[in-house]
């Protein structure tokens, strides 16, 4: 999204990314550095009745580099780049949760956090003078952190993503599936024989859909302030793990504020391409 916000581990660590690259004029920084805070609402994991309040420090961190990037796309390598399509490096991430603070898993080994990279896809389907509309399309390896990792699969969350500019604000909604291995569902959803109570029988997740989610955004950056928000929801209709003993309730939100302080700008110019 235009000065997306990319909350890198949805609740856990919060990287705030902002401004466009692309080619033009030469009148942005190549760089900008600054430092703030967050504060988020999100669940403990998709599907859970209880949620974590975090109250987190914010790097802002902005490249315009020709193939390292962080910008309103996200931090990433970008592997090719055109007037409608671009293939680059995606990650995402999700917190640790469970353990004896989740009613739901009590008694059952908490999750620890994650990671997923893998390469994306963005095909410009239609843009303006002040808005872009473009599918995007990623496909991660999805990894657990911690004293043992371990690969749990792959991942993809196609999204329709619409980018507009208005009264200085950049705005931005994208919505779309989510969907993902049997390793990677069975690690949220799955009920061991050990762990199962008459409460939570055994249960086995598959690998498919994995619901749908929507996430609306809003930032600006005013002086020397970066100032963003953003809501997003969370839908199980259609997962093939709705029917886990785990899954305490089939929406949920989540949302969260930043603010940063830009305290160092490069003196180096380069080119503008939005």
């Amino acid at each position: 999204m235009h000065d997306r916000i990319a909350f890198a581990l949805t609740a856990g660590s919060l990287t705030v990314l902002a401004l466009a690259a692309a080619p033009a004029r030469a009148d942005q920084p190549l760089w900008e550095l600054g430092m703030g805070a967050a504060a988020l609402r999100v669940p403990h994991y998709r599907g859970s009745d209880q949620s974590h309040n975090w109250l987190l420090p914010v790097p802002y961190f902005v490249y315009h580099g020709q193939i390292l990037r962080s910008d309103r796309n996200g931090t990433r390598a970008v592997l090719l780049d055109s007037e409608r399509l671009d293939f680059d490096i995606s990650l995402a991430a999700s917190p640790p949760a469970g353990g004896d603070d989740n009613r739901a898993r009590a008694g059952m080994p908490g999750l620890s956090a994650t990671v997923e990279v893998g390469p994306n896809m963005n095909l410009v389907l239609g843009r303006g003078a002040d808005w872009k509309l473009d599918l995007r399309v990623p496909v991660r390896a999805a990894f657990t952190l911690g004293s043992h990792p371990r690969s749990l699969g792959w991942t993809t969350s196609p999204v329709l993503n619409l980018d507009v500019r208005a009264g200085g604000w950049n705005l931005g909604l994208q919505g779309g599936p989510l969907a993902a291995t049997r390793g990677y569902n069975g690690y949220f959803y799955d009920v061991n024989p050990a762990y199962a109570t008459a409460a939570r029988p055994v249960y086995a997740a598959g690998g498919g859909l994995a619901g749908w989610a929507m996430t609306a955004s809003a930032s600006r950056r005013s002086g020397d302030w970066w100032l963003a928000g953003y809501v997003r929801g969370d839908s199980l209709a259609g997962a093939v793990f709705r029917n886990s003993p785990l899954v305490r309730q089939q929406h949920n939100v989540s949302f969260g504020f930043a603010a940063s302080y830009v305290f160092k700008v490069s003196e180096t110019r380069v080119a503008d391409s939005r």
